[in-house]
C-alpha cells in the first residue's frame, strides 16, 4: 500500500482500491483481443474478462472480511429470502461497460461499493486502461488517483463557470423517449446544453470531478451499475435522487433494477427545476 492511500478515512477503502486495480490488470489482456462474447438471459453480453475480474474481486473481498456478503453482476442469482437479512454487503460490477470493452473503447470500469442498511458507505471506480481511480463516500470525501502515488481531492461544481456551458452527461448506448423529453426541457429552461456521451460509471465521475453538471437517467440500470460511482459523487458533494426527490438507496428487494434517477450537485440552484422536468 502506498503512502498516499494510508490515511484514507475508512479502513477498507485502501485495500479495495488495490483490489479494483488488480481486477483491472486481469481484464486488460482480454481488451482489444479476440474475446468470445456470450449473451446472458437478460440479453446483456458477458466475456471471459468479466468472469476473471469477478473471481479476483470476490476472492479478495471475502479475504478482507468473510462476514461481509458479496453481490456481483456475475453472481446475482441470490434469492431475496437470503439477501433480506444482509445488513452489510459489497455491490460489485467486475466490468462495467462490457459493450464499450467489446468495441475496443477505453470507457469501461471496475466498480465496488460497500453498502450498509441499503445506503452506500463508499465506492471505488477503477479505469483499467489508464490506471485512473475514483473513490469516496458521503461524509468521507472524494478523490481521484491517476497513479498509485498521487491522490487529489475532487468536488462537484454547483454551476458552470464563466465561459462554460451547462453540460449533461448521458449514456452512449441507452436512452428513452422520457430522457429525450427531459433534455429538451433542460435546453428550453437553462439555455444551450453541451451533451457529453460516455460509457459506464464514468458519467458519475465526470460530475464528481466538476467536469459536468447533470446526469439524468430515465432508462434502465441495475444496482451494480450505480452504487460505486454514487459513493464517489456523494463524497464530492453530489446527490443521486429518485424522480420524487428522495435519496437513491439499495434496499433488499426482488428486482435488482434501479428506478429512474437524477445525479447532480447536492446544492445546485436548478435542482427543483430539474425535478419538475423529470416528473413531467
Amino acid at each position: 500500500m502506498t503512502d498516499a492511500l494510508q490515511n484514507l478515512p475508512h479502513p477498507l477503502l485502501a485495500p479495495v482500491i488495490e483490489l479494483a486495480r488488480l481486477a483491472g490488470e486481469v481484464i486488460l489482456p482480454f481488451w482489444r483481443a479476440n474475446v468470445t462474447v456470450t449473451t446472458k438471459t437478460d440479453d446483456s453480453p458477458v466475456t471471459a474478462a468479466d468472469l476473471a475480474a469477478h473471481q479476483v474481486l470476490v476472492e479478495g473481498l471475502q479475504a478482507l472480511d468473510p462476514g461481509i456478503h458479496v453481490l456481483s453482476e456475475e453472481d446475482a442469482d441470490i434469492p431475496l429470502s437470503e439477501r433480506a437479512s444482509w445488513e452489510r454487503w459489497w455491490l460489485v460490477d467486475p466490468l462495467d461497460g462490457t459493450k464499450e470493452f467489446i468495441s475496443g473503447s477505453e470507457e469501461f470500469t471496475v466498480n465496488v461499493a460497500l453498502i450498509e442498511h441499503g445506503r452506500v458507505v463508499f465506492g471505488v471506480v477503477s479505469m483499467p486502461t489508464n490506471n485512473r481511480c475514483y473513490f469516496g463516500g458521503a461524509g468521507l470525501g472524494a478523490w481521484r488517483s491517476d497513479d498509485t502515488d498521487h491522490v487529489e481531492p475532487i468536488a462537484v461544481r454547483n454551476q458552470p463557470g464563466a465561459g462554460q456551458t451547462f453540460t449533461v452527461v448521458a449514456s452512449r448506448r441507452h436512452t428513452s423517449p422520457e430522457q429525450e423529453h427531459l433534455l429538451a426541457g433542460l435546453a428550453n429552461g437553462l439555455g444551450p446544453l453541451q451533451l457529453t456521451n460516455i460509457g459506464s460509471s464514468l458519467k458519475f465521475c465526470l460530475l464528481a470531478e466538476g467536469a459536468a453538471d447533470c446526469y439524468p437517467r430515465l432508462a434502465p440500470t441495475s444496482q451494480w451499475d450505480t452504487a460505486a460511482s454514487q459513493g464517489v459523487l456523494e463524497g464530492a458533494g453530489g446527490a443521486v435522487l429518485q424522480l420524487d426527490g428522495q435519496p437513491f438507496s439499495y434496499p433488499a428487494r426482488e428486482s435488482l433494477l434501479n428506478p429512474f434517477f437524477l445525479a447532480l450537485p447536492a446544492n445546485a440552484a436548478w435542482r427543483d427545476k430539474l425535478l419538475v422536468l423529470a416528473q413531467s
